[in-house]
């Protein structure tokens, strides 16, 4: 082969290598914008992780705030049944308590007649001997009675002198009497009695229906 052919054949295979270089260097650019774009649209599409960790934090408060809404209902339902039942047992002891107290209510008021016949057989005079003995068992048996009574918290209500209270007396007349205040009572035909403070029966009394008489009247 000849030098000329030699320096062409070098030549020819020095372009080819340029022309290589040149074009294995565009598919690497070409491939290093392609991966480009494909990170950007990735990266464009996912959220970051900030974004993601916020949204995590906002549903797990969301979370808290309904727990807390709940825990505090449920304390309000179990305050609100303690206190229910709390006024059932207090309603309960307290019926129990007035069921102890005024359940001799029926019983004074069946032995009222006894007294009362006692009362106005002893208001009748004692003439014989036979007559005195007898009032006195009755005086004895009376007081038997109004002391047993009495140690049932049972209170017999004799009101003469004192103000007419509607709430104690019942008014059978009313009478002028100069010798009391204007609406005493100035007599009473059937005593009264309370049982622990509860009127069991009223007193029948008399009333002053008179004006109160002045100083000067008095003196």
């Amino acid at each position: 082969m000849s030098e000329q052919t030699q320096k062409d054949t070098a030549a020819g295979t020095a372009d080819e290598a340029v022309e290589q270089n040149a074009q294995e260097q565009m598919v690497e650019e070409q491939s290093a914008d392609t991966d480009t774009t494909a990170a950007e649209d990735i990266s464009g599409q996912q959220p970051s992780e900030s974004e993601t960790a916020g949204s995590e934090v906002e549903q797990l408060k969301a979370q808290l705030e309904q727990a807390e809404a709940s825990l505090t209902e449920q304390k309000e339902a179990v305050l609100r049944a303690h206190a229910e039942s709390d006024n059932i047992r207090r309603r309960a002891e307290r019926d129990v308590q007035s069921a102890h107290k005024f359940a001799l209510e029926s019983f004074v008021e069946s032995l009222l007649p006894v007294i009362d016949s006692l009362e106005q057989g002893l208001a009748q005079p004692a003439e014989s001997e036979e007559a005195k003995a007898l009032k006195e068992g009755m005086e004895l048996t009376l007081k038997i009675f109004l002391d047993t009574l009495s140690k049932k918290n049972v209170e017999q209500l004799d009101p003469v002198g004192e103000s007419f209270n509607p709430e104690l007396h019942e008014a059978m007349s009313m009478q002028e009497n100069a010798d009391f205040e204007a609406n005493a009572v100035i007599a009473v035909f059937q005593k009264g009695y309370a049982l622990n403070g509860r009127l069991v029966r009223p007193a029948r009394v008399v009333v002053n229906k008179g004006k109160a008489p002045s100083i000067d009247q008095k003196v």
